[in-house]
């Protein structure tokens, strides 16, 4: 039989940030490989192909129009299609278009038939502990597109994780110097809880992976170091792009809460993914109609 094909589509959590090996990352998508299928004992073959096409910084865009191609050339039999985080930290954030991406896709991997793997993620805002009126927006717009990926996980049959809540977000063990991506802990925590999913579908026949880390947590002075000077510059690429536009978005929550009329926000993000998803069922129903 020929070894299962796996590959991760995303950005740079799927990457691996934040789980170093060697010179590069490993992340949670490699240790789910390792326990997708059992490998024969008198084999020598590898029982997974692994295949990462996640690049750190990557929207669903980047998704759609770079990795989906790569994807589908694969052929892949478990495809997992993590993203979105970036999305919210653009200026040209747009719930429809999210929608819409994902909804590509998704469908281009289940119509060839590959297993998708989907996950909720939690909102950068809270992770980095920024002040209320700058978080409550990031917070908002991670919600929406939470909120699509769950919809769309249904649509297709996903194997789906909800990644953005549980005590695993406050265990400071689980993340790294930069508190927006896992730590080796992290990222293990994620693998596992996958595999659970995968093995009670009858999915995953290999051993799960271990939840306990390979290698000792990075010390203090190394992730101080790492905030001094990648982390620095990884907020500042942010920042450029979104901080104009997030200042703008919290004078307006301020407006609002000064007003008592904070539940209008919420109203209209729950409205703009109602008709997001409204219009992608418009689109379906088109070719039959005609």
């Amino acid at each position: 039989m020929r070894p299962v094909r796996f590959v991760a589509l995303g950005d740079s959590l799927t990457e691996g940030v934040g789980d170093p090996v060697g010179e590069g990352w490993r992340g949670w998508a490699a240790l789910l490989a390792d326990g997708l299928a059992e490998k024969p004992a008198e084999s020598v073959a590898s029982s997974v192909e692994f295949t990462n096409l996640a690049v750190s910084g990557a929207q669903t865009r980047d998704v759609l129009e770079r990795q989906l191609p790569a994807g589908l050339e694969l052929r892949p039999d478990v495809v997992s299609v993590v993203v979105g985080v970036n999305d919210t930290l653009r200026c040209t954030f747009d719930i429809h278009a999210v929608a819409t991406r994902l909804d590509a896709v998704y469908s281009a991997f289940t119509e060839r038939g590959a297993v998708l793997l989907t996950a909720c993620l939690p909102d950068p805002g809270a992770m980095l502990g920024l002040p209320g009126a700058l978080a409550r927006p990031l917070a908002r717009r991670q919600h929406a597109v939470n909120a699509v990926v769950h919809a769309l996980s249904d649509r297709y049959g996903a194997v789906h994780l909800h990644a953005s809540e549980g005590a695993w977000l406050t265990d400071r063990a689980m993340w790294s110097a930069d508190r927006l991506h896992p730590g080796e802990r992290g990222h293990r925590q994620l693998a596992v809880r996958f595999h659970a999913q995968l093995a009670r579908a009858g999915l995953a026949t290999g051993t799960a992976p271990s939840p306990e880390p390979e290698f000792p947590a990075p010390a203090k002075s190394a992730s101080l170091w790492w905030l001094a000077t990648a982390g620095t510059g990884w907020v500042a690429r942010r920042c450029t792009d979104l901080l104009p536009q997030l200042l703008t978005l919290a004078a307006d929550e301020l407006r609002h809460r000064a007003r008592g009329t904070s539940a209008r926000l919420d109203l209209r993000a729950t409205a703009a993914v109602s008709a997001a998803l409204a219009a992608l069922s418009v689109a379906e129903r088109q070719p039959d109609a005609a």
